[in-house]
């Protein structure tokens, strides 16, 4: 019988040593950035709340003459629970945040066609 909590040995293979490789899969997401949009609140019908903004990070790098280049991305940020009271009191454009949390995509139709949105659900959050 094969221990799934050990890797398998062999020439030739990478993984862990806690675990198959093919057996994990991860969906992980830390950023580090400012908040570019006051965030918006919203109420779902069952009473959860959610707070949904915007978020911009950074990337240097050096472009084919060897310049530092640097290069902005946007996020889209949605966070559930706890974090939406934090951000009720301490969500301001501008501050710098560290977010843990996993991406989640969700679809809707506009007009008879169908709409998708990616964004990072919020596991964890800290005001930098």
């Amino acid at each position: 019988m094969k221990n799934n909590l050990t890797a398998e040995s062999g020439a030739g293979q990478a993984g862990s040593i806690f675990f198959n490789h093919k057996e994990i899969k991860m969906n992980h997401v830390n950023l580090i950035g400012k908040m570019t949009s006051v965030p918006r609140y919203y109420e779902l019908p069952g009473g959860r709340k959610v707070a949904q903004f915007t978020m911009s990070t950074n990337e240097v790098y050096l472009d084919q003459q060897g310049k530092t280049k640097r290069r902005n991305h946007w996020h889209r940020i949605a966070a559930w629970g706890k974090w939406v009271r934090v951000l009720e009191e301490l969500g301001d454009v501008g501050i710098e945040l560290a977010i843990e949390g996993k991406l989640k995509t969700r679809f809707y139709h506009k007009q008879g066609v169908k709409q998708f949105i990616s964004e990072v659900e919020v596991n964890d959050l800290i005001i930098l």
